[in-house]
């Protein structure tokens, strides 16, 4: 970390004083969304360590880099349901689909469960049983076992997200909140674009061993916050009934803001998702290998590592609605490039474009989302905005198999260029709309 340069600082946002009164920030400015006020007090922020942020920050990146080293199974998993375990596409899709349909349901509950309980032990409870789980779907030999593992599995995985990411803004301050978002991203990436090589010449030899070093790593993860993250949830932040909180999740959906902010999200997602549903389908019908296979994700991690600095140094003014309208636009223009290839030249190019647009989409969403969350909600904001994910995840890889199987790869990648820029536009609106009223 100590070779990437720090990008200017970010106007800075008064943060909330030791009152609790809201912090007043001149959204107009800068054409972001304005931190929701809140009467919980937020734990003081530390930056005294890397980049002005605090230990807790780096323990969790550096928690989360190690599990994404080991977690490779996910973005082969098409190729192992289909070689391994002869299940056709159509089924292997489903599988997927299953895998993400738990996602779905782990994002709400996961806000709610930070929220209630606290950040550290909903962590400890989705690594725990997402690692267990992860064994017991490497060493299933039925196709009933794996349709059933599959749910669970992608519910434990995903359970983790919304209390990450809660925990990041509770001890990161709102002006800071950019380079953290963006340099956590760019971990998950490092340890990705390590994975996927890595998982491609391992799956030459054994499939099983992905999903034992998959497990490890999680486990691992679980101990590192075991050991080394506090809870960070809001000391002033209140509790409600289990009951009440169980209805919770609903919401942000009130939120007309965060409302629209979602749907645009999720109709990108359906088109972003197919890079890891369809195109490893794609690129093995063109005749690549799973070495080829692996080494082209695995740029993904790639680009992403050596970009994100300096994107976040030469653009971290900008505001993040134009980061959306940037990234949507031009990941389109990446996926439909796939479908003009037929070789791993187009598809490194394919990849290098909708690898900027992800960058610029990854770092302005989780930015925006605790931006419009009051403090003691920020857990079920981020889970709430995991539906998004959870959503498309669940559909994409069924339209994306069905394409291919019956249309075609330029039908595909077409319709997710035309996906990709109806979102572009619609974010280019709403940025529009928050500058008018603005002034």
């Amino acid at each position: 970390m100590s070779q990437i340069e720090p990008e200017p600082e970010l106007p800075r946002t008064p943060t909330i004083d030791a009152r609790g009164a809201p912090p007043r920030v001149h959204a107009a400015a800068h054409g972001d969304v304005q931190e929701a006020p809140s009467g919980a007090r937020a734990p003081a922020a530390a930056t005294s360590g890397w980049f002005g942020l605090p230990r807790t920050y780096w323990v969790l990146w550096g928690g989360m880099l190690i599990n994404r080293l080991g977690g490779s199974v996910f973005f082969l998993l098409s190729i192992y349901l289909t070689r391994e375990r002869h299940l056709s596409t159509e089924m292997a899709g489903l599988v997927m689909c299953l895998y993400a349909a738990g996602g779905v349901f782990a994002g709400p509950l996961g806000g709610v469960l930070a929220d209630h309980f606290g950040r550290r032990p909903t962590l400890l409870l989705g690594t725990g049983c997402a690692g267990t789980l992860m064994l017991a779907l490497g060493f299933a030999r039925s196709n009933v076992t794996i349709v059933a593992l599959a749910p669970f599995l992608g519910f434990f995985t995903d359970i983790c997200r919304p209390p990450l990411q809660a925990a990041v803004a509770d001890v990161v301050a709102p002006e800071r909140r950019v380079r953290a978002f963006g340099l956590f991203y760019w971990a998950l990436n490092l340890g990705f674009g390590g994975a996927s090589a890595l998982g491609g010449t391992l799956a030459e030899h054994s499939f099983g061993l992905l999903f034992v070093i998959d497990a490890l790593t999680t486990f691992a993860y679980g101990a590192i916050v075991f050991f080394g993250v506090p809870e960070t949830r809001p000391a002033g932040a209140p509790r409600r009934r289990l009951a009440a909180a169980s209805t919770a999740w609903l919401e942000p959906f009130r939120d007309r803001r965060f409302r629209r902010f979602v749907a645009i999200m999720f109709l990108m997602l359906i088109a972003f998702v197919q890079v890891i549903a369809a195109l490893p389908l794609d690129m093995r019908a063109h005749g690549l290998g799973t070495r080829q296979l692996g080494f082209l994700l695995g740029l993904n991690g790639v680009f992403i590592v050596i970009a994100q600095p300096i994107a976040l140094r030469f653009f971290g003014r900008a505001s993040q609605q134009r980061w959306l309208v940037f990234g949507a636009a031009l990941c389109g223009l990446g996926l439909g490039a796939n479908g003009l290839a037929s070789g791993p030249g187009m598809y490194i190019v394919a990849t290098a474009l909708w690898t900027l647009g992800e960058i610029g989409f990854s770092t302005a969403a989780p930015t925006l989302v605790a931006a419009m969350s009051p403090v003691e909600r920020r857990g079920v904001y981020q889970g709430s905005y995991q539906l998004a994910w959870g959503l498309s995840t669940m559909i994409a890889p069924v339209i994306g198999t069905a394409t291919l199987a019956h249309f075609g790869s330029a039908a595909l990648w077409i319709g997710c260029l035309a996906a990709c820029w109806l979102a572009a536009l619609l974010h280019l609106r709403s940025a529009g709309d928050r500058d008018s009223r603005a002034t």
